[in-house]
């Protein structure tokens, strides 16, 4: 209970609809054990009235005696069946009340993980997968509303059903309710052993669960390079593997829950034997009739149900406690990014001084000791090999992650008093793994905006020279993508993305290898465009190919996270440096 307590925020949220629920439940109970009192004094009714038509026979009252005795049992069952019916219609409101209120809570659950996923930072979603993240926002949360409403409803039921009914026994006979009641102390001990046998089978099941969904989430994501390679079968083995360990795991908590039922049976079964025994002996002593041992079988059999719901309930109560916990593990994760406080606006001045940056998750060190200014208006560019930093450099500047030591201050303020949510609305990234979501390219194009705007959408898709590609689709602009853009080629996707990120018309641009799976003769249309939007704005470039950023105002070489050349073209040309040998490379490959 101590996982599960972080859900009192949420009962206190809805009190006035569970406080209701709650005297529903009293109320249904009181009207599920009056049956048992009525069917007592019909019981009582046919032993008196049988001795008494014995007594009148051969009188003609015998037929008086028949008459009241055959009215009286008419009105006992319709005093039963009413009963059962206002019980039933206060089930009803129970539900209503409870179940309906479990599912509320559960939209604001799934409301409050998914919300705080956008609050964490990158370095937290690098550091834990998909389908893992996606199990405890669907799954677990379906765990935990199993307990928020049937569990919380059938043990309220059964605590009040079962206070009802021993309370009726002891006030009839406390000798025979003393008696019958005797297996339930050995079944709540057995209950309290088996209880943590559950919790750790389940903690399993839900660890396992979402190792599998991780897995299928991969494979669905990956699905392109498994038919490349023809794995199929080899990931088919795999799953199997991982469905099998699932399947093991449930059913080893099946087999222990399994223990609880036919156990319960044989305690409620002996209790009525003992109540049958026992009342025996009391009527022959004159203290009971022979309508309070059918009163207390009834009794005895109404227990039946709040026990075999009591291992039941136990089973949701462990197994929500094991999925709380897992969901409180993520929403007790603080990003290590602490939003500033100023709302600034940008007017492109970036300094950067002596950074350094180790990623946490790997100790990678990416980054060391790097400065570098570049003035409003101007255009830097970065170029080095595959791992030197550049990419790491850009998520820097956009404060997806914080530096070790050193300082990013725009505008002669740092970036860590800036809020991220208007320092990144006010930078335009176009990332080198391009992401396009399951929607039209109008709506991809404008996801920086509010709403569409079709004649900025039309324009963007101009200035990323995508916009000839778009309009020879059937649908134009409305054309579904599809989940990841695949039905977009690489280029295609790669400038989609670049006028999403022009729409936003962002005083500061940075393009992070974005025109790698293009051409020359579309990126030189590309770069032309750019040229004219670019005036007055600044610009990061990254890039792989000395083509894109050789008008840039400054140029960055990097290597293992430094800078080893830096100056225009024509000063790194005259070097005869690292530079000057990529050129010289990328020259010869393109001739």
């Amino acid at each position: 209970m101590k996982e599960l307590a972080y859900l009192n925020k949420y009962f206190y949220k809805y009190r006035w609809k569970l406080i209701p629920g709650v005297l529903f439940v009293i109320i249904s109970n009181y009207f599920g054990i009056l049956p048992a009192k009525v069917i007592r004094e019909a019981f009582d009714l046919v032993k008196d009235n049988i001795d008494l038509y014995r007594l009148y026979d051969g009188f003609e009252r015998q037929e008086l005696v028949y008459k009241v005795f055959g009215s009286s049992l008419f009105l006992f069952g319709a005093i039963v069946l009413i009963l059962a019916l206002l019980r039933g219609v206060f089930l009803f409101f129970m539900r209503q009340t409870i179940i309906l209120t479990s599912r509320h809570i559960e939209y604001d659950l799934k409301n409050e993980i998914y919300n705080h996923y956008q609050e964490l930072d990158f370095a937290f979603f690098r550091k834990n997968n998909t389908g893992d993240m996606m199990n405890r926002a669907t799954e677990d949360v379906n765990q935990v509303r199993n307990y928020l409403g049937p569990a919380i409803m059938y043990a309220i039921n059964t605590v009040v059903l079962s206070i009802m009914i021993i309370y009726a026994m002891y006030a009839v006979n406390p000798k025979l309710a003393t008696y019958s009641l005797l297996p339930i102390p050995i079944l709540s001990v057995v209950i309290l052993f088996i209880n943590k046998i559950i919790n750790k089978r389940s903690e399993k099941i839900q660890r396992q669960l979402s190792t599998l969904s991780s897995f299928v989430q991969e494979t669905f994501s990956g699905i392109r390079v498994i038919k490349t390679y023809a794995r199929e079968q080899d990931k088919m083995k795999s799953f199997a593997e991982e469905s099998n360990l699932y399947n093991k795991v449930s059913l080893d908590l099946v087999r222990i829950q399994a223990v609880f039922f036919p156990l319960i049976i044989f305690l409620i079964s002996f209790s009525t034997i003992i109540t049958v025994y026992i009342g025996g002996i009391e009527v022959s002593n004159g203290t009971i009739t022979a309508g309070n041992i059918a009163e207390f079988i009834i009794y005895v059999n109404q227990l039946t149900f709040p026990a075999m719901s009591l291992a039941w309930v136990t089973s949701l109560f462990q197994r929500a406690a094991a999925s709380q916990k897992r969901i409180n593990e993520f929403l007790k994760t603080q990003s290590n990014i602490k939003d500033g406080s100023q709302a600034s606006i940008l007017n492109g001045s970036i300094k950067v001084e002596n950074i350094s940056f180790t990623y946490p998750d790997t100790g990678i060190k990416a980054i060391t000791n790097l400065s570098f200014e570049i003035a409003p208006g101007k255009t830097l560019a970065i170029i080095g090999k595959t791992g030197s930093g550049k990419s790491t450099l850009a998520n820097l500047l956009l404060r997806m992650y914080d530096v070790d030591k050193g300082t990013i201050t725009y505008d002669n303020t740092n970036i860590k008093n800036i809020k991220t949510n208007s320092l990144r609305s006010q930078i335009g990234l176009v990332p080198q793994q391009v992401f396009l979501f399951s929607d039209t390219i109008a709506s991809n194009i404008s996801f920086g905006l509010d709403t569409i705007d079709y004649p900025r959408v039309e324009q963007a898709a101009k200035d990323a020279a995508v916009y000839d590609n778009i309009i020879n689709f059937e649908d134009g602009f409305e054309t579904s993508i599809g989940e990841r853009g695949i039905t977009l080629s690489g280029g295609q996707k790669q400038r989609v993305s670049i006028a999403r990120a022009l729409i936003k018309d962002p005083q500061i641009l940075i393009f992070d290898d974005c025109l790698s799976a293009v051409d020359t003769k579309t990126e030189e249309e590309i770069l032309r465009n750019l040229s004219k939007i670019m005036a007055g704005k600044t610009t990061v470039f990254i890039a792989h190919r000395i083509s894109t950023i050789k008008n840039a105002d400054h140029i960055i070489v990097l290597d293992e996270g430094r800078i080893i050349e830096q100056g225009t073209h024509n000063e790194l040309m005259t070097l005869k440096g690292e530079y000057f040998e990529l050129h010289e490379k990328q020259l010869l490959e393109a001739n």
